[in-house]
């Protein structure tokens, strides 16, 4: 279970994040939908332990997360919208580099769970620099996912995608979805959305329930 609780964050005198909660259980996609600059990847960003919190509490299965980032390592897969992978690296080695998977072995990884679902072991030997925007996608959740970390936090997962990288990348999330894992995502692609079984508007530091069902118009209108 996740459970976020009065979660803060401010830029000088700028409150980006007011006191945003709520909470998943095994099977939930989180949705945060939001016109540009309202805070998502500031959010998100938090829930992964990339960026520091002024308050709040994030707790995995009950363990705080905020001042543990080992507890972070262990509960959250974060992929970002940005591209983290190295281009002039092969697919095998940008796994390499971003295992997180202890000392198992890294061959074996590359032909299960995450990794396998998404084709990764296919392109091993190409360069990064080689492969589509929705290949490197595939690669990035295999690698954010080789820990087999319960909760996985995506950042607009089908920005720039074809429809059918987009539709591939739904499938799996749909899988971990049905095997317990949980996951939060923001994204302006109503698809995407369609995934939820909670979706929150961003907007002025603090989190709005809507029905997953919303129309596309009627989203946007809460913005």
């Amino acid at each position: 279970m996740l459970e976020v609780r009065g979660i803060q964050k401010a830029y000088g005198r700028a409150k980006i994040l007011g006191s945003v909660s709520f909470a998943a259980n095994p099977g939930d996609c989180i949705g945060i939908a939001g016109g540009n600059g309202s805070g998502k990847t500031t959010l998100l960003s938090v829930l992964a332990g990339a960026l520091k919190a002024d308050g709040g509490s994030v707790r995995f299965d009950g363990k705080e997360a905020l001042g543990h980032p080992e507890v972070f390592a262990a509960g959250a897969a974060y992929v970002p919208q940005e591209n983290p992978l190295i281009e002039e690296l092969t697919v095998r080695d940008n796994f390499r580099l971003w295992y997180r998977g202890g000392s198992g072995p890294v061959k074996k990884a590359m032909a299960s769970g995450a990794a396998a679902m998404l084709g990764v072991e296919k392109m091993a030997g190409k360069q990064v620099r080689q492969l589509s925007g929705g290949m490197k996608k595939r690669l990035s959740i295999a690698c954010a996912l080789s820990n087999q970390a319960p909760v996985l936090i995506l950042d607009e997962p089908g920005a720039a995608l074809d429809l059918e990288c987009k539709a591939d990348i739904r499938a799996y999330l749909r899988q971990y979805l049905k095997e317990g894992g949980i996951v939060i995502l923001t994204s302006h692609d109503m698809e995407d959305l369609r995934l939820c079984t909670q979706l929150f508007i961003l907007k002025d530091g603090a989190l709005d329930p809507v029905d997953p069902g919303i129309a596309e118009e009627d989203l946007i209108a809460r913005f």
